[in-house]
């Protein structure tokens, strides 16, 4: 890429390593909210990168956990995206390192690059005004300024920061100095921030020259950019990723508004109105939802009766509601959720909880992804225990051995080619194997549709970590 052309094209950054607990029991640390279809057909890390893409644009970069990974390009891939990059980090260390990490990654090929740096979880509904303060935000960013997008506020937000405006900017059509930030006002002062106008919400979202970022990091904070340049030098390539080196977790865990925006001289931000939300919240997530008669925002199979202003919402079974107010009623696979929606924010309390306590649906789902499908726990016994195994077209498991246990698997849809020690075996729908313990075995979709299957497992230890891999087209060990 030439410099001119880098120069005139915005390198989107999409940063995707949060958790989302207060989305719980949705979002799960094996599966986040940007994972998850919210507030239409995409999922949010889909609707994040599709707001970047066009002539405009570089390929998108994708910071993310490295346990996302297959997660991300699998997205990334339904989405129609070619030629992106996704950077894994091995260890979280909030926004300023990942950012450190891509401006760096971005300057190797030009450090004249523009990135636009946005979470992957945040919701927006005017996107040609989205557009149009990119643009204003580009032109002060090759202007040499670190440019945040200020949110015009809509309600008194206490969970939000905010950034009061200063002065214009000569010559930098919207763009204003920063004349402060102000982190998380109790009510009467976001009240007044509401009134007065001259405060905006932190959206997360900022634009800056690679090369920008890059010396204001290296000036303020040395220890971080060390870090993060011996994690970008020892970085490892494989499949669609740059493995971020272990020199990572070095890195100080801080964000990037404290470790830059607050300190630099070369701040600036866009105010803009976009219809914004961070989808931080289940109330939020309300606000953000299309709304029936009454007010309330439904989502899977559910039936209201005089209910009013509520969110309800099922991952599969019938959900309903009768009589309820301002509640929110989250039901998935293994767990519910019922509160009032001016508690929402009290759901990250409940997860730590349930963490304390050990309760694993704190953290994982029933199903868990896999970079070739998902499978579900069904049914869990004294020394056995049943799954449910989709298996996506043209994809494989591991070639691997168990010693523990013995699998039966019966193929409900699809097509299987199985392989056992030295046997090759096709098994069509209503099909089953055995496959003793100890054997080497694969489980393979030749075919051009899922493969879904019945999986009983039987031995004296069940746990996932009872594995040895001996080939694996995904890279794991």
């Amino acid at each position: 890429m030439s410099q001119d052309r880098a120069a005139d094209r915005v390198v989107p950054v999409v940063l995707s390593g949060g958790v989302g607990t207060r989305l719980w029991p949705l979002s799960r640390e094996g599966f986040p909210k940007q994972f998850w279809p919210l507030l239409g057909a995409d999922t949010m890390l889909q609707a994040t990168v599709a707001r970047a893409t066009g002539p405009g644009f570089a390929p998108p970069m994708v910071v993310c956990a490295e346990a996302h990974r297959f997660l991300v390009a699998e997205q990334l891939r339904d989405a129609g995206v070619a030629g992106a990059r996704i950077v894994l980090e091995p260890a979280a260390r909030n926004s300023a390192p990942a950012i450190a990490a891509a401006a760096i990654l971005a300057a190797e090929e030009d450090p004249h690059a523009v990135l636009w740096v946005m979470a992957a979880d945040a919701a927006i509904e005017d996107l040609p005004a989205l557009h149009a303060a990119l643009g204003r935000a580009a032109a002060a960013a090759r202007a040499g300024h670190i440019v945040a997008f200020g949110m015009r506020p809509t309600f008194p937000e206490t969970g939000f920061g905010y950034m009061e405006t200063g002065a214009a900017l000569p010559g930098l059509d919207g763009a204003h100095a920063i004349a402060s930030f102000v982190e998380k006002p109790d009510l009467a002062r976001a009240t007044e921030f509401l009134q007065g106008g001259r405060h905006l919400w932190n959206a997360g979202m900022f634009v800056a020259r690679a090369a920008s970022l890059l010396a204001e990091l290296e000036r303020l904070q040395p220890e971080l950019v060390a870090a993060v340049r011996a994690a970008v030098d020892g970085a490892g390539r494989d499949l669609d990723f740059i493995r971020l080196g272990a020199s990572f977790a070095d890195a100080p865990s801080i964000s990037v508004d404290y470790a830059v925006m607050e300190r630099t001289a070369h701040a600036a931000v866009v105010p803009a109105d976009l219809g914004w939300s961070d989808v931080g919240s289940w109330d939020a997530l309300w606000q953000a939802s299309p709304k029936d008669a009454g007010g309330n925002a439904t989502h899977g199979p559910v039936s209201l009766l005089d209910a009013r202003d509520c969110y309800v919402r099922s991952e599969g079974i019938l959900t309903t509601v009768i009589g309820l107010r301002d509640v929110v009623v989250v039901s998935t696979e293994d767990a519910v959720l019922a509160l009032p929606r001016d508690r929402a924010q009290d759901v990250k309390k409940l997860v730590e909880q349930l963490k304390a306590e050990k309760r694993p649906e704190a953290g994982a789902h029933r199903r868990m992804y896999r970079p070739w499908g998902h499978y579900e726990g069904l049914i869990m016994g004294d020394r056995f225990q049943v799954k449910k195994i989709l298996v996506r077209p043209g994809e494989k498991l591991s070639l691997q051995k168990h010693f523990h246990r013995a699998e039966h698997w019966v193929v409900v849809n699809g097509t299987a080619i199985v392989e056992r020690d030295a046997e090759r075996i096709l098994l069509r729908e209503n099909e089953s194997v055995y496959l003793p313990l100890g054997c080497v075995h694969r489980l393979e979709n030749p075919g051009m549709i899922p493969l879904t299957l019945i999986e009983v497992q039987a031995g004296s230890y069940l746990g996932e970590d009872d594995i040895v891999r001996f080939e694996d087209t995904y890279g794991r060990a």
